[in-house]
């Protein structure tokens, strides 16, 4: 076991502490720094991103051939982490516990220790690690004029105005499949320089408002469906992925439950869970929010757009549609024409 003694006072210094251990190149463009290895230790990459008011982003996207160690101590660089595994798994105890608590893949961790403590982050060797880590320092993220922190749960709120670093914390979150969806598109983002860190920065807080949105519901005691397992709901996440790429396609509940295996009950059940609605009502979800984007980015008329997305009755569309949104299609169109200045 490689074991990695990180006493840093940020994130930067995390990245080049791994660094001197395992080897390894740091690349830094437009202050996305890139910890590149490809030896016999590790393979891929480790990415750091500072954002203002300290918040920050570290990705590891790595495999080590060694079971690796961080010892990583809790000084005056003693941020929250929010931690979301969207591929591998690895372990997490703090310095005066002997017990690793194991966070699998699509499970989340938040963790903050005492000041003068240790926390241990413990990898596994030949496994490919896709890990999301957003890291906050409390003191300067405190003073954002937009940050209400008075609207978290008592819990939350506790850990975050303990500036001082009196309190340790940690919370092993359950399954979600949401967030792997947004730390994909991170992965995903193309741009480059300052746009493509302001496109990661958005997505990052909404990965933050989900680790808390999670938090919130099991402070609450609402529970993971107890009808579906781990890999059930895995394929309930692919139909509902299928759908949104192919919104136009006539499906059924018949068709999808012998498509993905699932009885309907369950896949009522898991769409309940992971959309927050019916099969039904994602369907037709998803049909709205293609069909608003057509409107936005294609000359289409309506009635085009209508049987492009799978509808067969403008009228339904058009009811449905003032629905969701407060306007008419056409009235929503006529919003998207900006008059030309003579």
């Amino acid at each position: 076991m490689i074991e990695i003694e990180i006493n840093a006072e940020n994130s930067k210094e995390i990245l080049e502490n791994i660094q001197k251990h395992i080897g390894g190149t740091i690349e830094d463009k437009w202050s996305e720094y890139t910890l590149n290895v490809d030896n016999d230790i590790a393979k891929g990459s480790i990415c750091y991103i500072p954002f203002d008011w300290g918040v920050n982003l570290i990705d590891y996207n790595i495999t080590f051939s060694s079971e690796v160690m961080l010892k990583m101590y809790a000084n005056e660089y003693n941020p929250i982490r929010f931690i979301y595994t969207l591929n591998g798994n690895f372990k997490h105890r703090f310095g005066i516990e002997n017990k690793e608590e194991l966070i699998e893949q699509f499970q989340t961790l938040i963790f903050t220790n005492k000041s003068e403590g240790i926390n241990y982050i413990h990898f596994p060797k030949d496994t490919k690690l896709e890990i999301n880590s957003i890291q906050i320092i409390r003191k300067r993220f405190l003073k954002k004029r937009t940050t209400n922190v008075s609207t978290l749960n008592k819990k939350l709120y506790e850990v975050f105005v303990d500036t001082d670093h009196e309190n340790r914390f940690a919370h092993y979150g359950t399954l979600n499949l949401k967030m792997a969806d947004l730390v994909k598109k991170i992965r995903n983002i193309k741009t480059k320089g300052m746009l493509r860190v302001l496109k990661i920065e958005a997505k990052v807080y909404e990965i933050l408002s989900l680790h808390i949105q999670q938090h919130n519901k099991l402070q609450q005691g609402v529970p993971l469906p107890t009808s579906l397992i781990k890999s059930e709901l895995i394929k309930v996440r692919k139909l509902g992925q299928t759908i949104v790429k192919r919104p136009a396609k006539n499906y059924s509940l018949d068709q999808l439950s012998a498509e993905s295996g699932l009885s309907q009950a369950k896949l009522q059940d898991g769409f309940k869970f992971l959309y927050t609605r019916t099969v039904t009502e994602y369907i037709r979800h998803v049909r709205l929010e293609a069909a608003r984007e057509l409107m936005t980015t294609t000359d289409l008329n309506i009635s085009q757009i209508v049987y492009t997305i799978g509808f067969t009755s403008r009228s339904y569309f058009s009811k449905i549609f003032k629905e969701k949104y407060g306007v008419t299609p056409n009235e929503f169109k006529k919003q998207l024409i900006v008059p030309v200045a003579v």
